[in-house]
């Protein structure tokens, strides 16, 4: 399967938060190894042992602390 990815125009540094909605990412940056937990489409899913410098082209409107491990992430617009 095939797909085209566009350029990214933004990047944000995110802080992990159980309570902060950030508007919804065309992908996240994960500087620092570790764990991410996100919600996506108001699920909660948790992504384990993302290597350093890992994009994940995800739609989230929230990086959860719970859980999130992972350091140095940024919201990709």
């Amino acid at each position: 399967m095939s797909f085209q990815i566009s350029p990214f125009r933004d990047a944000v540094a995110v802080t992990p938060s159980d309570a902060t909605v950030i508007p919804f990412t065309r992908g996240v940056y994960v500087g620092g190894t570790g764990n991410i937990a996100v919600r996506m489409n108001g699920t909660t899913s948790l992504f384990s042992g993302v290597p350093a410098g890992t994009t994940l082209y995800i739609t989230v409107d929230q990086i959860l602390a719970t859980n999130t491990t992972a350091t140095l992430i940024n919201a990709l617009y």
